[in-house]
């Protein structure tokens, strides 16, 4: 099979002929020719195959009402216990809404919500306790702050369900439709965009010994896989948005691997989703051993996601880069105008 990584670039000086890259602010003129043998070097965008250039140069479809003519900031908003990142500081109601009305201030423009855990080891969550935890804080948001949407980050379709009902207008499954066969159906049925993320095993068993024969053509793989059974159960494509699944069931090198060919994954005609935010890779790199030390690392990867023209950047730190992105955008004239 051919695979084809498009080398995006930012520069406002553009050779004739370059191609824009999603319809958004990055271009491409050369393409990496990728096989399962290795790289086959660079050719011409020119000479890709009709199918694959209109995939890689397609605008994306705005998705909750978000369009992506620049990167999109999401603000994670963890209402559980045990969370790696926060450890549990809003998973009281009071302190989620708090939470919430603070990023969007600071300027997140979507909303992830989860009431379930997702952290290495974490044990899953009975459906009428994560549903107590989320569609409340749901309820309260669509409420008081109408002009921010929100995601319901779950793997299981009652969980969607209440949150839909309660306001959400997007659903985030880290599973990719892998645990629960109702949730497709019931996304297709409501018309709400659906995220697929990429993981190898469960929360509770991912990062035992994570291999791949070669992780970055086989996460597009199986995104693809996921991304035709969404289709098959009646989500468009143009409702779909991919996320590679930085930490889930990968090693430091998998997750470095993934990052340096993210622009691969535009091939799949879908919005991207970064969401490596705080992750244990940032704290090994960076020699940040506390999660909330690692904003400066999660800017940085931040950053080398937008210059492939990654759409949707789910982050904790919402000041820290919003301002970081702004001076990006600032610098490079002409992109995210």
């Amino acid at each position: 099979m051919d695979y084809f990584r498009p080398i995006a670039m930012t520069d406002p000086v553009r050779p004739a002929g370059a191609l824009p890259l999603a319809g958004g602010w990055c271009w491409f003129d050369r393409v990496e020719h990728l096989m399962r043998e290795g790289s086959r070097g660079l050719i011409p965008a020119a000479d890709l195959p009709d199918d694959v250039k209109a995939r890689l140069t397609a605008p994306r479809a705005p998705i909750a009402g978000l369009s992506f003519n620049r990167p999109r900031i999401m603000g994670i908003l963890n209402v559980t216990p045990d969370s790696f990142s926060d450890g549990g500081r809003f998973s009281a109601p009071e302190a989620a809404i708090t939470h919430a009305r603070n990023m969007a201030e600071a300027g997140a423009e979507i909303l992830d919500i989860g009431g379930e855990s997702t952290r290495p080891g974490a044990d899953e969550v009975q459906v009428q306790e994560e549903i107590a935890r989320t569609a409340p804080v749901i309820a309260v948001l669509r409420d008081t702050l109408p002009g921010i949407p929100v995601s319901i980050d779950t793997r299981k379709a009652e969980v969607a369900r209440a949150a839909l009902d309660s306001g959400a207008a997007m659903v985030n499954d880290v599973a990719a439709l892998s645990f629960d066969s109702a949730l497709g159906p019931l996304v297709a049925r409501r018309g709400v965009p659906l995220c697929l993320m990429h993981a190898q095993g469960t929360p509770a068993t991912m990062q035992a010994d994570p291999r791949y024969d070669d992780v970055l053509l086989d996460v597009y793989d199986y995104l693809a896989d996921r991304v035709a059974l969404a289709e098959e159960a009646g989500v468009p494509r143009d409702h779909i948005v991919i996320d590679p699944g930085i930490g889930f069931g990968k090693t430091v090198e998998h997750n470095l691997a993934l990052l340096r060919g993210l622009s691969l994954f535009h091939g799949l005609g879908c919005a991207i989703l970064l969401g490596a935010s705080r992750k244990r890779f940032i704290g090994a790199i960076g020699a940040a051993e506390r999660a909330e030390d690692r904003a400066p690392g999660t800017l940085a990867v931040t950053l080398a996601g937008i210059a492939q023209g990654v759409q949707i950047h789910r982050v904790h730190d919402i000041e820290t880069i919003v301002q970081g992105v702004r001076l990006s955008l600032a610098i490079a004239p002409g992109v995210g105008r």
